[in-house]
């Protein structure tokens, strides 16, 4: 500890003290000077006035230097002091978001590596695989998973598979997904959870089953989705469920990635699998190439190439559904567009069955979301007939 300035420390009291409201500068700079002749009263205090003060901007090199100045304070409280531990890594997660927000990816791997070795490895798995280490990404998720010691979530679960079919343990990866399945049994028995999400993640299977070659059990699991659809059909949810879009959104993008370029550190993709709605780089130049490939789409249109132009349509579809999926406000407005002409582009394609049906499956699979289960019945059924007439 350098001299103390007595002065600015009574002027740091008197103004803490005052009846007057502070705004969080002038909070923190009169803790920034009591941290310094009394640590353990005034740094966790420190610690979170800057973190509220990088929460509330929106430059990138002030959440920096901020976010830098809470990790150094919080590393200065006393090991063992309540909430120590919680405030250096909520310093330590904003920090690496603010790295990352500037590109400088190998420092905000380096960060999410510290946080790793303390017992938070989520971020880490997340940058790994925007970088496609969808191996290591994966590890991480499964000792996650198995460590939760209860039975396992959607997201957790999504998340770990989505990885290792990413490194091409396909059947490791349909094995996870099936176990989730069987828990989401069991809670639609109990009415505890919706049919939406088990189409979905039935719908989710069966291409996880494609992709590996599986095509037996791929018909089977499309075969039980079209069963609970047409329940759906029949009599609708037995329950009133709050907003479930955000896993149909997670499935739907999961489903897109194959048609992405190869994610690398260089090149970054999306973490597909896990929950895409939140402010990060990564997701923002993804959404970002959206006129690029607006426009793509009108030179494929104009030149007559159906196929490309299918695919084109499909990808600036999942960059809409991730952009504003998980809102219900004019939800089937804003939406449907996009999956009519996915469908309409596809039955100009009467010699690709695979096309069509993934197009009326897209379609089906929005029905679903938008409560409106009838045609989703329809949209599927045609799909299916159209895979066992191939």
């Amino acid at each position: 500890m350098g001299r103390i300035d007595h002065d600015a420390v009574l002027r740091a009291r008197v103004l803490l003290l005052g009846s007057g409201r502070l705004s969080p500068l002038e909070e923190v700079n009169a803790y920034r000077v009591l941290a310094e002749v009394s640590p353990k009263a005034y740094l966790p205090k420190l610690v979170d006035g800057l973190l509220l003060m990088s929460y509330r901007s929106r430059d990138p090199e002030v959440d920096l230097l901020l976010t830098h100045e809470a990790v150094a304070a919080a590393r200065r409280i006393d090991a063992g002091a309540p909430r120590r531990d919680e405030r250096l890594g909520s310093a330590l997660d904003g920090h690496q978001r603010a790295l990352f927000a500037l590109g400088r990816r190998d420092e905000g791997r380096a960060v999410c590596e510290e946080m790793a070795e303390a017992g938070r490895s989520g971020r880490l798995a997340t940058v790994l695989a925007e970088e496609g280490r969808f191996l290591e990404a994966a590890e991480l998720n499964g000792k996650a998973v198995r460590g939760a010691g209860s039975e396992p979530d959607f997201w957790g679960t999504v998340e770990w598979a989505a990885n290792l079919e990413g490194a091409g343990r396909h059947d490791e990866a349909t094995a996870v997904v099936r176990d989730l399945l069987h828990g989401t049994r069991r809670e639609v028995a109990g009415q505890r959870t919706a049919l939406a999400i088990l189409t979905w993640e039935l719908v989710h299977l069966s291409r996880m089953y494609d992709t590996a070659g599986r095509g037996t059990q791929a018909a089977d699991a499309r075969r039980e989705a079209l069963a609970v659809l047409a329940e759906l059909a029949t009599t609708g949810e037995p329950k009133n469920w709050s907003c479930i879009l955000g896993w149909w959104v997670t499935l739907f993008a999961l489903s897109g990635r194959g048609d992405e370029p190869v994610a690398s550190a260089a090149s970054p993709m999306p973490a597909f699998g896990t929950d895409l709605d939140r402010v990060g780089a990564t997701r923002d130049a993804f959404l970002a190439t959206l006129p690029r490939l607006e426009t793509e789409a009108l030179e494929l249109r104009e030149a007559g190439r159906v196929p490309e132009l299918a695919d084109v349509r499909r990808r600036i579809t999942v960059r809409e559904v991730l952009r504003q999926g998980d809102h219900p406000y004019r939800f089937e407005e804003r939406l449907a567009p996009h999956f009519d002409e996915g469908v309409a582009v596809a039955r100009r394609l009467p010699d690709d069955p695979v096309r069509l049906a993934r197009a009326l499956t897209d379609r089906s699979m929005f029905w679903v979301a938008a409560r409106t289960f009838e045609p989703a019945h329809a949209d599927f059924a045609e799909a299916v007939a159209v895979l066992d007439n191939r």
